[in-house]
């Protein structure tokens, strides 16, 4: 076991929590204020929700000498991303009833739900409950929303693994039943907290994520996690799974003791012993992660602290048995496939792009109220993916006009055809104005940002490459913008840190080129390369392959 450490507030405020209770039955009850208690905003990320305020109008009621102006966003745990058509309904229902009315599809195929006032918490996650939605564990230190290869049409194994993302979200669930006393009124058994094996008293020491891949489909962008499982196929059957761990993609400007780092091969683990290699890895990480500095307390940090030699070695001495070798597989890309696509079972799939994931209706562009409609025909089960779109699946043949119908009564299929390829490979964490820790804008910025990058590349003659291209106001790499070929990332208000070089399979990161450009200095810099792009690339080069062959970058 390693040596004693000294406690961090975050650590004492999880140990004394009594469950996750903390004191937020009183938080709830104060009317004084829209906030919770300091420390039952760090617990409150247990239940999935965080507390955020509108930083647009921090100035004006500071002004006025009142209060922020908080609000709380809710995020829905949903392992694999998949939805039916009633759960749509009442979340799109109830995103208008107590938050902004605006759906967000995450980058871990779920769903936030912003704006939502303190007095509305309870009657928001009842609403859910009452579908048999929750956002237990969806946030915190603990394992979060587990993430599965979205299309059901990219696999016949497609169904095999998204039973195994649910199976882990079930294994790794804390056991305390804090949120269902808290926030469905449910009766406390008794004062003292439950007896959680896996998460004890402290829980981990920081966030855990957790995906499954189905080769050649990446769309999980699975070496960003801290464990990847990667399906494994012989004789038609998957016979086990290639474990990956020490995927992590925060850090922290200035801070050199902090990086992005992706996945590093473990080894194989067959179907039968791969659930008890993942509690196990989890388990090392409660044990050995940096519980001092939250900055350097992701798996990736244990790992290099260790060594993987030493880290597997644990994590095999634990499970009883060691890691078999790797298996042979090829990742070909991490886009969705848009439009139609039919599974081996017949069922019909519509791949629907959703611009940072944000559902929302426009002038030109009434999503928020087609995908509404398509819910209540009750004919289309809703995926979420990792690219923060949606799909509208398992449609019988029978109903394939009718969904067919409602996309182009609004012109959905019309848009999305019209839309660019770098759009459509294109992700922005929410940033400004709710997040705390935003720098710079993101979703709201990107599309703008976009309409002048189409202009440009149109102008180099690159505009039909498919270019992966992420933004963030920060370098906490909420939208995975280090495993892009174009990644910017927020320094201050209107710049950014321009990074290249990542490959489009998602197992290579980029790496940072130019620092702290505004919008002018991108563009200039990135008609150079793209004119360059244009004359010099190799048959079939990506963009990201083109970076680091010219050597703007190093792999």
């Amino acid at each position: 076991m390693p040596e004693e450490i000294k406690e961090s507030a975050a650590e004492k405020a999880k140990r004394l929590s009594k469950g996750l209770r903390g004191s937020l039955v009183e938080s709830l009850l104060d009317e004084h204020t829209g906030s919770l208690r300091e420390q039952d905003q760090l617990l409150i990320k247990f239940h999935g929700i965080y507390q955020q305020d509108d930083r647009d109008r921090r100035a004006e009621r500071e002004e006025k000498k009142l209060d922020k102006h908080y609000t709380f966003m809710i995020r829905l745990r949903i392992p694999g991303g998949s939805i039916g058509p009633v759960h749509y309904e009442r979340s799109q229902k109830i995103a208008g009833d107590y938050g902004t009315g605006t759906l967000k599809i995450t980058t871990r195929q779920t769903l936030q739900v912003h704006g939502i006032i303190k007095s509305n918490l309870k009657p928001t996650i009842k609403s859910f409950n009452e579908v048999f939605l929750d956002s237990i564990a969806a946030c915190g230190d603990v394992n979060r929303n587990v993430v599965a290869t979205a299309n059901p049409a990219s696999s016949t194994h497609h169904t095999e693994i998204n039973q195994l993302a649910g199976e882990i979200s079930k294994l790794l669930l804390p056991k305390t039943r804090a949120y269902y006393e808290i926030w469905l009124d449910q009766e406390k058994i008794a004062e003292k907290s439950e007896e959680d094996p896996l998460y004890k008293e402290l829980y981990l020491p920081r966030k855990f994520k957790i995906a499954i891949a189905i080769p050649p489909w990446n769309d999980v962008d699975v070496y960003a996690n801290d464990i990847g499982l990667i399906a494994v196929e012989e004789a038609g059957k998957i016979i086990g799974y290639n474990v990956v761990a020490g995927g992590g993609l925060g850090t922290t400007h200035g801070n050199e003791k902090t990086y992005p780092r992706i996945a590093t091969m473990l080894g194989y683990a067959s179907k039968e012993n791969v659930l008890k290699f993942v509690y196990e890895i989890v388990s090392t990480q409660r044990d050995f992660g940096n519980r001092e500095d939250r900055k350097l307390s992701r798996l990736k940090y244990t790992i290099d602290r260790m060594g993987l030699g030493n880290f597997k070695a644990e994590v095999e001495k634990r499970v009883g048995l060691p890691f078999e070798n790797e298996k042979s597989f090829t990742f070909q890309t991490r886009s969705d496939s848009f439009g139609w696509a039919q599974d081996h079972k017949g069922f019909w799939h519509f791949t629907l792009f959703v611009e940072n994931g944000l559902i929302v209706d426009s002038d030109s562009y009434k999503i928020k109220t087609a995908l509404m409609e398509i819910a209540l025909t009750r004919r289309a089960i809703f995926r979420f993916t990792c690219n923060q779109n949606v799909i509208l699946s398992d449609i019988l043949p029978k109903d394939l006009n009718l969904i067919q119908a409602i996309l182009e009564k609004y012109k959905l299929d019309k848009i999305q055809e019209n839309t660019s390829n770098i759009r459509k490979n294109s992700m922005a964490c929410v940033a400004l104005s709710t997040c705390p820790l935003a720098l710079a804008e993101g979703q709201r910025y990107l599309p703008l940002f976009l309409d002048k990058l189409e202009n440009l590349m149109d102008e180099c003659q690159v505009k039909e490459e498919a270019i992966t291209i992420r933004m963030t106001g920060c370098p906490n790499g909420c939208a995975r913008p280090y495993m892009a070929e174009i990644g910017l990332v927020g320094t201050a208000y209107g710049h950014y840190n321009l990074h290249l070089g990542a490959d489009f399979q998602g197992k290579r990161l980029n790496q940072k080129f130019k620092e702290n450009l505004d919008e002018a200095n991108i563009l200039e810099v990135l008609k150079g390369i793209f004119t360059q792009f244009k004359s010099e690339k190799n048959p079939s080069e990506t963009f990201g392959d083109f970076c680091v062959r010219k050597e703007f970058v190093k792999a």
